[in-house]
């Protein structure tokens, strides 16, 4: 080696062993060149020292002996250890401060969707509390809205600009040096700990499968509406922001060279594996979330909640693609994410499939008082809005009609309901979503004819299912979603069955009543103009008085919850009682006011039952004494 050489090579490694002499891990940024606790790379001051060190680092490789050269040459070594430190230390202590306030900020659209489909699978899993009983899901609920994604890829800065410049300087030289897996090395230890921290504060929790399978009702909840927030701010955010990040620093470097390409320490040449290093733990630690509810326990009031995973991850698919999947390392987080999917789908049809054989098979065993509606008919059709809210995705999912399993459970039983024929003129032309709503419907109706066989009273087992079949007629014409899917055709069959049943029910309670105001029996030999026979006639008023006292004891308890079904359910009994009394009463009521104590047969004026009437219904037993005006 010529003399100016080794003097230059000396030069280098007087610079390279001073600085190596300091104590990176004790440094504070600042200090001057001579301060064992100085930064090479400290913050935005001058960078001659830096350089300088950089060009002795080369001038070392260069100009040193190649038997010599890289790992056996210790001043390189030295090097390369300060140039870790420096790397870890820029990487730490050179962050710019992640707004994730502000990035979750960013999603709020979707947080506020995923709060209104949590308030609607509550509305769905309890009853309403409407006085009619017959409202829409609450107006809080809202409609299902498509998670088509307002926003895509949208880096932001991790870094400052010049501290970019020092990393892709500091790496550099590095990597020359054959140390590119040393680099990938530190920078995923820093990176990866601030990613770890970045999707802590965005919420995401570290569950394990046992944890997530164990949620239910309102921590499913909020854990799925937490996640659904911190996986659009995450992926379209953070992890864009790695790769930017990473690809800034590490671009156009081989991260190891052709001299140590053959050894163990050769690190993945590509700006990739750093990137891949620092974000594949947080990320499948994010979709391990949703892959865990996909194959957790299959409860009706997981049904929303997994919709809304499925379609958040199938709208960020696209920005998972562009992130990780062009990455040979990285490719393998796209296809986790991308997979999932799958098995979210198996979970949608395995839960309504469910949910038809339970609403199926949910036991009778207790009337409900006064044959008002039914939890079970609340909870099914709270259930179907909300179902029907969800036709997009769903239509997408439910590719076969109602399940195998429901049918064969029917078909096994005499007196399970039959598929509803709708007369389509091309049974393919109906969905297999609505296929699906309507078989509910139908196996409910059958349900609730089991538990209406509970009344030991005939009327009230018509009243009983005269309330829920208007129910479900009700609460189909509330949501336009519905009434499209189960179609006029069976809408029209439901109608008919809930007025049929109204029938019926005026027909046994009111018959013996209105028979007590005919005439025959009256006569004493059996010719009207034999005369009347007052003692016949004293009978007829106490057994009427008598009759609609019971009724209107009985019926004040009975329950109609929707105000204007019960309200012309008196209009229609009044039209048939109160003619009938009235003329019963201009005929005959001369022969009991000519007598002894008329009060005591005559004790009701055409006024007094209707006023009387006004109990009828209310869920509460009253007396019609107290509501009398009078007989006069």
């Amino acid at each position: 080696m010529e003399a100016s050489a080794a003097a230059e090579l000396e030069a280098a490694e007087r610079v390279v062993m001073r600085w190596g002499s300091t104590v990176a891990s004790a440094a504070s940024p600042g200090g001057g060149a001579g301060d064992e606790h100085a930064m090479l790379f400290g913050g935005a001051g001058d960078r001659v020292e830096a350089e300088r060190f950089l060009q002795a680092v080369d001038d070392i490789r260069r100009l040193a002996p190649p038997s010599a050269a890289g790992y056996a040459c210790p001043s390189v070594q030295v090097a390369m250890a300060r140039l870790e430190d420096e790397l870890r230390h820029v990487l730490a202590a050179r962050a710019l401060d992640l707004e994730i306030e502000a990035l979750a900020g960013l999603s709020s659209l979707t947080l506020s969707g995923g709060q209104r489909n949590s308030d609607a699978t509550r509305a769905a899993a309890e009853e309403d509390d409407d006085d009619d009983g017959s409202g829409s899901v609450s107006s809080s609920v809202g409609r299902r809205r498509t998670y088509r994604s307002l926003l895509s890829i949208r880096e932001v800065d991790l870094y400052p600009a010049d501290a970019i410049s020092d990393l892709h300087a500091i790496v550099s030289c590095m990597s020359e040096a054959g140390y590119g897996r040393e680099c990938v090395q530190v920078y995923a230890s820093v990176r990866k700990l601030a990613v770890d921290s970045a999707l802590r504060r965005l919420g995401v929790e570290k569950l394990s499968i046992g944890d997530v399978q164990q949620l239910e009702g309102d921590a499913l909840e909020a854990k799925v509406r937490r996640w659904i927030r911190a996986a659009r701010a995450a992926v379209p955010r953070v992890f864009a922001s790695e790769r930017r990040l990473c690809f800034n620093i590490f671009r156009d470097l081989p991260l190891c060279d052709s001299a140590a390409a053959a050894t163990a320490t050769a690190a993945v040449a590509t700006h990739d594996a750093p990137f891949t290093e620092a974000v594949k733990g947080a990320a499948l630690q994010l979709f391990g979330f949703a892959e865990a509810i996909s194959i957790g326990r299959r409860s009706p009031e997981k049904l929303f909640k997994i919709i809304d995973l499925h379609d958040a991850l199938s709208d960020m698919l696209p920005d998972i693609s562009d992130i990780f999947a062009a990455s040979k390392a990285a490719k393998s987080i796209y296809v986790q994410a991308a997979e999932i999917r799958s098995p979210l789908a198996d979970a949608v049809r395995g839960i309504l499939s469910e949910f038809e054989n339970a609403v199926l098979r949910d036991p009778s065993k207790t009337p409900v008082p006064g044959g008002t509606i039914h939890p079970l008919t609340r909870y099914v059709m709270n259930y179907s809005s909300l179902i029907s809210d969800y036709k997009t995705t769903l239509s997408e999912l439910i590719i076969s009609r109602p399940s195998a399993t429901s049918r064969i459970f029917a078909e096994g039983n005499e007196a399970a309901p039959a598929f509803p024929d709708l007369d389509l003129p091309d049974p393919d032309s109906q969905l297999p979503l609505a296929a699906h709503l309507v078989w509910i419907i139908a196996v409910l109706e059958h349900n609730l004819e089991s538990k209406a066989l509970l009344y030991k009273d005939a009327a009230l087992y018509h009243l009983f299912l005269m309330n829920n079949v208007h129910y479900i007629v009700h609460k189909v014409k509330d949501s336009a979603e519905l009434r499209g899917l189960i179609g006029d055709e069976y809408l029209k069959r439901l109608t008919g069955k809930f007025r049929l049943a109204a029938t019926n029910y005026q027909r046994i309670a009111w018959l013996k009543i209105l028979n007590c105001l005919r005439d025959e029996g009256l006569h004493a030999s059996g010719g009207f103009s034999s005369g009347v026979s007052k003692s016949a006639l004293r009978e007829r008023f106490k057994a009427f008085n008598s009759a609609f006292e019971v009724a209107h004891k009985i019926e004040s308890a009975w329950y109609v919850p929707d105000t204007q079904l019960r309200e012309e359910l008196r209009i229609s009994i009044s039209e048939k009682l109160l003619p009938a009394y009235r003329s019963f009463l201009g005929r005959f009521r001369h022969h009991i006011e000519n007598g002894r104590h008329p009060e005591m047969y005559i004790k009701y004026s055409v006024e007094d039952l209707e006023i009387a009437m006004e109990d009828f219904f209310e869920g509460a037993p009253s007396s019609p004494h107290n509501r009398r005006r009078s007989h006069g």
